[in-house]
């Protein structure tokens, strides 16, 4: 689920460029040719999971952005309990956005389970690349 977060803020800031590339490449989309507005596609709900992983580089700059606003030592790696804040963080914009509401302790026991499951070198610490590979990884 935070997986979709992140994939979906990682699309909608993509899509702004993806969308000058493909309007440059055609020419039939030229300034001279008159355009009607089309709608853009509806974002992918919160609560699914996405049809393919998010790709790494998109998750990498979110984590870039982020990761100095939870790693609170400054140490350049997210112990346990600045992993669980950011974690919570997010699981909560995904229950908020889904109208879902989860016990306080079923939230906690959830990022214990993420802070295993991400810290793939078992050195207690989640580094940037762990992170990242954890979130970009397929649900």
């Amino acid at each position: 689920m935070i997986r979709a977060i992140l994939f979906t803020t990682a699309l909608a800031l993509t899509a702004p460029a993806m969308a000058q590339q493909t309007m440059g490449a055609d020419p039939a989309m030229s300034p001279a040719t008159p355009q009607t507005a089309q709608p853009a596609a509806p974002a992918q709900p919160q609560g699914a999971t996405p049809a393919q992983p998010a790709p790494a580089a998109s998750v990498a700059s979110i984590v870039d952005s982020e990761f100095p606003a939870y790693d609170a030592n400054s140490d350049g790696q997210l112990d346990q309990s600045e992993f669980s804040r950011w974690m919570v963080a997010l699981k909560s914009q995904e229950m908020k956005a889904t109208g879902q509401q989860l016990p306080a302790d079923q939230v906690t026991a959830w990022a214990n389970g993420a802070f295993s499951t991400a810290d793939a070198d078992k050195s207690s610490m989640i580094s940037k690349p762990e992170l990242i590979t954890y979130l970009s990884a397929g649900a």
